[in-house]
């Protein structure tokens, strides 16, 4: 059963134009035991008094085993939204109410691929920040992870240099750029053009070597779907999680 607890603000930046990062501890200072992949969600009132709930990748990077004691998130901004009012306003020293973790969109200790394709748009790369230090494990036991990230500028790379300096010192692991709409002023090496589904040719997948994680935009995850399928992917080794923003 899930813990239902209260969170402070302790810190917060913005990461994009419309994205911020929010880094909260348990008010009841207890750290937070979670599978990186796994969400919480945060619980609230609209102005009419009707209670809700939105979820939130956990982004927190830890050392993927212990529990931790700073929890932390990234929310995109939703016009007129009412998450966007509370989390966007919320100071430092704040408090929400929360539960948690919950999900199974995490890597599984019984695959024995050879690699694993990572894609995301948006927030939708926030859970694959907090399984960095489990990538580390598995590309030293030899297996390659690469992460396509889709966005429509560089600007909109979240955790991009985070990503890239971990490429950088983990061989094994590749980070690609996938630009939509404008590449960057100095491109990389691996930057690339367009959506992230529309590069998964590059990358040749294949059955017998990929298990492939798709998390974000809900078109993107169904298209990079119907893609993975028609190169042979079966559906047990195409794991999915879509993002939905809500007012």
């Amino acid at each position: 059963m899930a813990d239902h607890f209260q969170l402070r603000l302790v810190d917060s930046r913005m990461l994009a134009p419309t994205v911020r990062h929010l880094a909260f501890e348990r008010a009841d200072g207890q750290p937070l035991a979670f599978v990186p992949g796994q969400f919480l969600q945060v619980h609230f009132h609209y102005e009419d008094g009707a209670a809700t709930k939105r979820s939130y990748s956990v982004g927190t990077v830890g050392d993927g085993s212990s529990p931790v004691q700073r929890i932390e998130i990234a929310v995109s901004y939703v016009d007129g939204g009412a998450a966007t009012k509370l989390l966007g306003e919320l100071p430092v020293g704040g408090e929400i109410n929360a539960s948690g973790p919950y999900g199974r969109f995490c890597l599984q200790a019984g695959d024995t691929n050879g690699r694993y394709l990572l894609l995301a748009t948006g927030t939708g790369v926030t859970p694959y920040r907090a399984m960095l230090p489990q990538i580390a494990e598995l590309v030293k036991q030899g297996r390659e992870v690469v992460l396509l990230y889709g966005a429509r500028n560089e600007t909109e790379l979240l955790y991009g240099d985070e990503f890239e300096a971990f490429a950088q010192a983990n061989p094994g692991f590749s980070f690609y750029g996938c630009l939509s709409r404008q590449p960057r002023a100095t491109p990389r090496p691996n930057d690339r053009t367009g959506h992230v589904q529309n590069v998964l040719a590059e990358l040749a997948p294949s059955a017998e070597r990929d298990i492939a994680y798709l998390c974000g935009n809900p078109n993107m995850v169904d298209a990079a779907f119907t893609a993975l399928k028609e190169f042979g992917l079966p559906v047990a080794q195409i794991r999915r999680e879509k993002y939905v923003s809500s007012r």
